[in-house]
């Protein structure tokens, strides 16, 4: 298509079109794998093996409804005075943004994307305590 004929079509017929495409969501690719991106993300700090020894940060084996700050870790004032209990929301606005949620804590790295957050949420979630 020539330009004159392009700036030939009408406005509103443009916009349709534009609007249209925009609109269009991508495919979406398989779902994020949670003990991958654990392991990317998270095992140079914190383990999920029972009984495993936590160096750099707390044993997350059991992790799920348990209080916050409730093993035997050196954990930060501000995360054991928080009064949390690891539920799958609670744990998913804390990787979100852990500073936000917990101001003074430790944990400092974040999962912004939602659905690696939720993939890396449910990997913690399931690893048994035993």
């Amino acid at each position: 298509m020539n330009r004159k004929a392009f700036l030939a079509i009408p406005t509103a017929a443009l916009a349709a079109v534009l609007i249209a495409t925009a609109s269009v969501a991508p495919a979406a690719g398989p779902a994020p794998d949670g003990a991958l991106l654990f392991q990317q993300r998270c095992a140079a700090c914190h383990t999920v093996v029972p009984g495993g020894r936590a160096v750099l940060a707390p044993n997350l084996a059991g992790l799920a409804n348990r209080k916050a700050a409730s093993t035997a870790f050196n954990y930060s004032p501000a995360l054991k005075a928080s009064n949390l209990t690891w539920t799958r929301t609670n744990l998913d606005r804390f990787l979100a943004a852990p500073g936000r949620m917990v101001p003074g804590t430790r944990m400092v790295i974040a999962i912004t994307d939602p659905a690696q957050r939720a993939a890396v949420v449910n990997y913690i979630s399931t690893r048994p305590a035993r």
